[in-house]
């Protein structure tokens, strides 16, 4: 700078301090693995550095990055460990929804310096019933990645009238999300799956609970903060494009596990070594072609949407339907570049020691996720043959 002053770059910030926890993740891997948590020490150290609130408005405290930073973040993570990615991930995910509270309120629930750690559940499966004051809050919340370590958990409710429910104008249910303090909620052991054992996505509890009204919001209404991260045609993209990285950095680490294991084993049908194979060096070259083209697809479309909400761009659905296609695509790649080095390495992928079947269990898990539902191929062609204009929430 002309004044002598180094300019932080907050973008390049957490992707160096990512960079600098893959050994951290990777030491501690089969640990998380084992207690179907982050181990607590590994999620002080991303606290620390900001990775479990990236999308934090900075109005809160937090660093409000754009989200192909995010996207750099959490791929390095969960190139090394497909889980610990995934809790900053969601973690990142649901910092962004800060973004409809008062900005007082945030603050507050932040800290100074801001250290917001959420987890919770988009699904409508608790009930608020209207007081003086706010809400009292009740219901049980699967899927809440990274409970253990939150500060504040995010429960959907459906709003009642007495013992009904509330409804809209329009006939639909109202619902409305409720941010409460995580000490007041109750985990429940229900995490024994078949992958991303370590993201201690149990589910949890409160029970009539007073929530205050300014603790709670509708994502029916607009943000409070302005910004480009959270418009409304927006704000899905940037959350789902943390959650496409996930998955692609899984993939990269499958194909970094296959690039070690092919060096050091052969099979019991054959002596030689696995990358001196021609069907193994196919399969590797296909995996590594789909998963680059899926991240440059992604990369290139979600810069544009970016740029063009950036720009206040007069229309911008033809660039938000090619992101958000390019999501639902790139994380349906990474599956099956990772099932071809899978299944490339024969018998030899089906042991833990060799460190391809967690990321193929990983990978499966993860795909499951609603960004990666094939109803999102349909909307996308429906912008994409001019059959409407416009898809809800794009």
């Amino acid at each position: 700078m002309a004044d002598g002053t180094v300019r932080s770059n907050p973008s390049a910030d957490i992707v160096s301090a990512a960079r600098d926890l893959v050994p951290l993740v990777r030491a501690r891997r089969d640990e998380a693995e084992q207690i179907r948590r982050l181990p607590p020490d590994v999620a002080e150290a991303f606290a620390a550095v900001g990775l479990l609130q990236m999308y934090l408005p900075r109005s809160m405290g937090g660093p409000e990055l754009p989200p192909l930073a995010v996207y750099e973040a959490i791929e390095e993570i969960s190139r090394a460990d497909g889980a610990a990615g995934w809790c900053a991930m969601i973690a990142t995910s649901l910092s962004l929804f800060a973004a409809w509270l008062p900005v007082e309120v945030g603050r507050a629930m932040a800290g100074q310096p801001a250290n917001f750690r959420g987890a919770g559940s988009l699904r409508p499966e608790g009930r608020a019933f209207k007081v003086d004051g706010g809400y009292r809050v009740q219901g049980q919340w699967n899927f809440a990645s990274g409970v253990h370590h939150a500060n504040w958990v995010k429960g959907t409710c459906i709003v009642m009238d007495g013992d009904k429910p509330l409804m809209s104008s329009a006939g639909t249910l109202q619902t409305r999300s409720a941010l409460v303090p995580a000490h007041q909620a109750t985990i429940k052991d229900t995490w024994t799956v078949v992958g991303m054992r370590g993201t201690g996505s149990h589910d949890f509890a409160v029970e009539d609970v007073f929530v205050p009204e300014a603790h709670t919001y509708s994502v029916n209404d607009p943000a409070r903060e302005t910004g480009p991260l959270y418009h409304p045609r927006l704000y899905y993209t940037s959350m789902w494009t943390a959650t496409a990285a996930n998955a692609l950095g899984i993939a990269r680490g499958a194909l970094d596990a296959m690039t070690e294991l092919a060096s050091q084993r052969s099979s019991t049908m054959s002596t030689a070594l696995l990358r001196d194979r021609p069907l193994v060096q196919a399969r590797v070259a296909e995996a590594e072609a789909i998963l680059n083209a899926a991240r440059a697809y992604l990369l290139s479309a979600v810069g544009t949407a970016w740029t063009m909400m950036c720009d206040d761009a007069a229309d911008p659905t033809q660039a938000i339907a090619q992101a958000r296609l390019a999501i639902v695509h790139g994380m349906h790649e990474a599956v099956r570049s990772v099932d071809l080095v899978f299944h490339a390495a024969g018998t030899n992928a089906i042991y833990s020691d060799n460190r391809l079947e967690r990321p193929f269990r990983d990978v499966h898990v993860a795909v499951q996720h609603a960004a990666a539902a094939p109803g999102h191929y349909e909307s996308a062609g429906k912008i994409l043959l001019g059959v409407t204009h416009k898809v809800a929430g794009w």
